[in-house]
């Protein structure tokens, strides 16, 4: 009998399922449209500390969450909301962009592809927590919440297709004017 044997088969299966998933591993823990904002406070692409509740008291947000910096479908979405970021503004909102990356990673994303929006280096996680949002292998799900000057939650896009996601998230924004 070898000393894998003797192990009970639970005490395997736990410690693997905690790196694959953290929190709920699915969309099911999600804000809803209508919950409030939470009060979180997270650091941007260029160190400053920034209160959600305070940012978003300001105008509507496109708080978009996603996997990696510098990855091909998150670089399209990225450059995408940048290409429209003058029609999001005109339409009375902002946008925040978060991942589990860090600032210096950040920074380097923003710089390369001038995205003039900033991005929350959600290192712990607690921004994705907060939201519900799913995290599986160290990287956040891809989930658009737009928030609301009122500070509740206006929509929820769980499933993001980076190829038509900035045209819906603009098309709602002008509705909610």
């Amino acid at each position: 009998m070898d000393k894998f044997s003797r192990i009970p088969f639970p005490l395997i299966i736990v410690p693997f399922s905690f790196f694959i998933s953290f929190g709920c591993g699915n969309t099911d823990c999600l804000l809803h449209e209508g919950n409030a904002i939470p009060d979180i406070r997270g650091t941007t692409t260029d160190g400053t500390r920034i209160s959600l509740r305070e940012f978003v008291a300001q105008q509507h947000v496109v708080l978009y969450f996603y996997p990696k910096d510098d990855t091909p479908g998150c670089t399209k979405e990225a450059c995408s909301l940048r290409d429209s970021f003058e029609l999001i503004r005109e339409a009375g909102a902002d946008v925040l962009g978060v991942s589990t990356d860090d600032t210096v990673t950040h920074k380097a994303f923003a710089e390369k592809y001038t995205l003039p929006f900033h991005l929350i280096a959600d290192t712990d996680h607690a921004f994705a927590n907060a939201f519900g949002v799913p995290i599986t292998f160290g990287l956040a799900k891809r989930v658009t919440f737009i928030l609301g000057k009122d500070g509740t939650i206006k929509k929820v896009y769980p499933n993001v297709d980076v190829t038509s996601h900035t045209a819906s998230v603009l098309a709602y924004l002008n509705a909610l004017r």
